[in-house]
């Protein structure tokens, strides 16, 4: 694994989020667990090996005024602005937006920035979002049976020959199929404790700057999976164009649905728009100048 570069660990610093951000201090200082629990303790602070490592991949926070205070003296020990860890301790909410979210700031669940490392994110900061269109179909029983994904993108450089999509399935279903086109699988990596799916979207050529690029892409689950009552997608960068759709069987249709809204993982769910199920039995939005953030669809059987 490369270590971090000291302009990716300010932007980290900067933006967050502070598991993230401890992470690749570590890597960019090279010193070990145990040499950070060390020095804390030299320093009258106790931090047990398994709380920094818990800290640096997200499973828990610092909050009490021991762990804060041990916070602090990690910012000293691995030589970074003062404050800047304890400031992505705040909610997001109360922290300067930025132009790139981390994935763990939209997906609760820890094991992602794991799968994501294991393919790594190479070229991804380089595309500019133009437009995408997803579309979520449910079956009979209320279940979800397919997503499907349509997105142009543009080369912010030449080179850029690959997307990486990440799909969280509401009660942790994995996908039973995938489809690809204009563009094929790479490497695809899947939790199946948490149902994270991490795929690599290969274009069939590296891209010069500027040009843009379609592809679709989707995955399929089994007739048996469970009901399922929200659908949307998580943004780490604004997008200029997204359309969300969820198509409902004839048989399953919901007494309600809603656009729904929240900037991070760590804010609630937040209804902003009441969305009418139109005579094909769906469900819809289009939103311009997206901004980073949680976007979806909610809907109420009863």
């Amino acid at each position: 694994m490369q270590s971090a570069t000291e302009d990716d660990l300010l932007q980290t610093l900067q933006y967050g989020p502070f598991n993230v951000a401890l992470h690749s201090a570590i890597r960019a200082r090279g010193l070990s667990l145990e040499a950070l629990r060390r020095r804390l303790e030299e320093q009258g602070i106790a931090v047990s090996l398994s709380t920094l490592s818990y800290w640096q991949r997200g499973r828990t926070r610092p909050e009490r005024a021991d762990s804060l205070r041990a916070v602090r003296a990690l910012e000293v020990i691995l030589g970074l602005p003062r404050h800047s860890l304890l400031t992505l301790l705040k909610p997001a909410a109360e922290r300067p937006a930025g132009p790139w979210l981390p994935v763990e700031e939209l997906c609760p669940e820890p094991g992602v920035r794991d799968l994501l490392d294991e393919i790594g994110e190479r070229g991804e900061r380089l595309l500019t979002g133009l437009s995408l269109h997803d579309q979520d179909v449910l079956g009979p029983r209320r279940q979800l049976r397919e997503v499907r994904s349509r997105a142009v993108f543009q080369a912010q450089q030449r080179g850029v020959d690959r997307w990486i999509a990440v799909y969280h399935h509401p009660h942790g279903v994995l996908p039973s199929s995938r489809t690809a086109r204009g563009c094929r699988f790479g490497r695809v990596r899947m939790d199946a404790a948490s149902g994270l799916v991490a795929a690599e979207l290969l274009f069939d050529r590296a891209l010069g700057r500027g040009e843009t690029y379609l592809l679709e892409y989707g995955f399929g689950f089994e007739e048996t999976g469970p009901p399922v009552s929200e659908e949307g997608r998580g943004f780490r960068t604004p997008h200029h164009e997204f359309l969300m759709e969820v198509r409902f069987h004839p048989s399953a249709l919901p007494a309600r649905c809603y656009r729904t809204w929240r900037p991070d993982a760590q804010t609630a769910l937040k209804d902003s728009a009441d969305l009418r199920l139109s005579g094909y039995h769906s469900a819809h939005f289009i939103e311009f100048g997206v901004p980073a953030g949680f976007h979806g669809i909610r809907w109420e059987w009863d």
